[in-house]
């Protein structure tokens, strides 16, 4: 487990981190026999946590059960009971939607998502991160809405030196998505990052434009967009399913960039996500610099949460 991933989880999570422990620490410190107040404890925590209700209450009904089966005796039993069952949610959602492995070049991603979320400077954050891992990446602003977007999207490009293609305010999105392929092929580019506009899912016409977005990519790279990323603020806590709801619907989201980790008590929404969409979540936000969008593996994240890094794990007497 690499420890610079785990220290930036660990400071992303602080929130939430500290939010569940307050309802939850106490009961994965007890020892001795698994009272049923204990049980709702966590249930309460992982509600709190906006983990959902409906998760919540099935997990803690499944520990109860065992519990009774007398398959967990003690509440020692109880942290790793947990720790599995976030585990196999966190990987069902991510065996579901596999990453493509084509051999199409350039690939491309759509980052699509409401304005607010972050979606611009993770476009660029992103470019970063696959540049660290050797590609070569060129980034369209799609974005042509919002002039400031565009501005944006160029000066956090600077930043992380990748190219980008641009046009003029108000022109055709998919014109700027065509051109960037374009450009990716003529110059060898492994990868296309695409920044949509910040629609709001309730709004048609936009929603229609993206859905010409994914059309123009599919025409033009075999098996384009190889991924849809949705990106998501942590703080918006279970509204944020319905977005993904939505946005799954028309561009076919394929996987979740949680952003804003670092500011919010809800950090459980991951789980809700995984749970309620099927949809695994690729990347985090823990902070305001190039290097902080963070790959999410479901091992760090489920151990950060249950405090299984922190060396306090002495039991408590019931």
């Amino acid at each position: 487990m690499a420890r610079s991933f785990l220290s930036k989880l660990k400071r992303g999570l602080f929130m939430t981190h500290t939010e569940f422990l307050e309802k939850a620490g106490d009961t994965f410190r007890r020892t001795g026999p698994v009272e049923s107040s204990v049980l709702d404890s966590l249930e309460e925590a992982l509600i709190a946590s906006d983990a959902g209700v409906a998760l919540s209450v099935r997990l803690v009904d499944e520990l109860r059960n065992e519990v009774r089966a007398k398959s967990i005796s003690t509440a020692e039993q109880l942290r790793p009971a947990v720790r599995t069952r976030l585990l196999d949610l966190l990987r069902t959602a991510d065996a579901a939607r596999p990453l493509s492995e084509n051999a199409s070049r350039p690939r491309v991603t759509l980052l699509v998502g409401v304005n607010g979320t972050g979606k611009t400077t993770t476009a660029a954050k992103l470019a970063k991160r696959k540049k660290e891992a050797g590609l070569t990446v060129i980034l369209a602003a799609a974005d042509t809405f919002r002039a400031a977007a565009v501005d944006q999207l160029m000066v956090w490009a600077d930043r992380v030196g990748a190219p980008v293609v641009h046009q003029q305010e108000g022109a055709d999105p998919a014109a700027v998505v065509y051109d960037a392929i374009a450009a990716a092929r003529s110059r060898g580019i492994d990868e296309v990052l695409v920044d949509t506009a910040g629609r709001l899912h309730n709004r048609v016409n936009l929603m229609k434009e993206l859905e010409k977005v994914t059309r123009i990519s599919a025409r033009e790279v075999d098996g384009a967009p190889h991924e849809v990323l949705l990106v998501l603020d942590a703080t918006t806590g279970s509204n944020g399913i319905e977005q993904a709801q939505k946005f799954g619907a028309t561009a076919g989201v394929t996987g979740v960039v949680l952003t804003k980790l670092d500011g919010t008590a809800k950090g459980g929404v991951i789980l809700a996500i995984a749970d309620r969409l099927k949809l695994p979540v690729r990347w985090v936000g823990v902070g305001e610099s190039e290097d902080d969008l963070l790959p999410f593996h479901a091992d760090e994240f489920v151990d950060s949460l249950l405090d299984l890094d922190s060396g306090d794990q002495s039991p408590r007497s019931v």
